[in-house]
């Protein structure tokens, strides 16, 4: 049984879904999602399992997210789809075209291939781990906490987003964080195609970022033949955060031709 997905739709017209990466959520692509509406698309924004306010689970793997995906289309009835994730969320999007491309016209991966990548967040972990979530008094304390492990400002607050108020008193994370800790390596995992895709694909990458090489083209248009690849200036990892204009252009240029 596929969790419940909390969602978002902005606009009218053929959907756009956009999924977000590790421990972010469809807030974080809001903006985005806002400047395609204004471009006449719709857009789908979810989040995936154990992130934001979607159904926390017992299992983590790309097979699973895909299928969530592919349930969601379903049960919304969206038959086919313009799809685009970003790191966690393209390798979704990767697992999902491998499975069901007729139901992707077009598919835009930002920042990640279908490599197996190395580990790069336990510095992350750490800092999330290192709030004592049961007796935090105040935001205020989380971040602080947070700090002193990472020393980067941006990337605490992306993280705070995750840091809810409950009911009852006190916080918690929005994330199911012990269960994305327990399956970090199902998330480092590389996709693997059993025959060639023919969706056609843009891999966006970030200049600053080492998520996808020269070196990992031939070995992607191998696998997805109809692929192009475009980098964005001035932008690392997080590119609809550096530079969203950029990204935005290319996105709605790519989608439209």
């Amino acid at each position: 049984m596929s969790p419940k997905l909390n969602f978002k739709i902005i606009g009218l017209g053929k959907p756009i879904i956009i999924l977000h990466g590790l421990f972010g959520m469809l807030d974080n692509w809001l903006n985005m999602a806002k400047r395609l509406e204004d471009a006449g698309h719709m857009v789908v924004l979810v989040d995936q399992r154990d992130h934001g306010r979607s159904e926390h689970t017992n299992d983590f793997s790309y097979p699973l997210l895909a299928d969530d995906l592919l349930h969601f289309m379903e049960e919304n009835w969206i038959h086919e789809a313009v799809l685009i994730g970003h790191s966690m969320g393209g390798k979704t999007g990767l697992q999902f075209i491998s499975e069901h491309e007729d139901m992707i016209s077009k598919f835009i991966a930002i920042d990640i291939g279908p490599k197996k990548y190395m580990g790069g967040h336990q510095d992350v972990f750490d800092a999330l781990f290192s709030v004592d979530i049961t007796h935090l008094q105040s935001r205020n304390e989380a971040e602080s906490v947070m700090m002193t492990k990472l020393h980067d400002y941006g990337t605490v607050q992306f993280l705070m987003k995750n840091l809810t108020r409950k009911k009852e008193g006190g916080f918690e994370w929005k994330m199911n964080l012990p269960l994305l800790f327990a399956k970090y390596e199902n998330i480092l995992e590389g996709i693997v195609f059993s025959q060639p895709c023919l969706t056609e694909t843009c891999f966006i990458r970030g200049e600053k970022s080492n998520y996808i090489l020269d070196d990992d083209m031939g070995d992607i248009l191998n696998v997805i033949p109809n692929s192009q690849f475009i980098t964005i200036p001035d932008a690392g990892h997080w590119i609809h955060v550096d530079n969203p204009n950029e990204l935005f252009n290319q996105i709605n240029d790519f989608i439209r031709h």
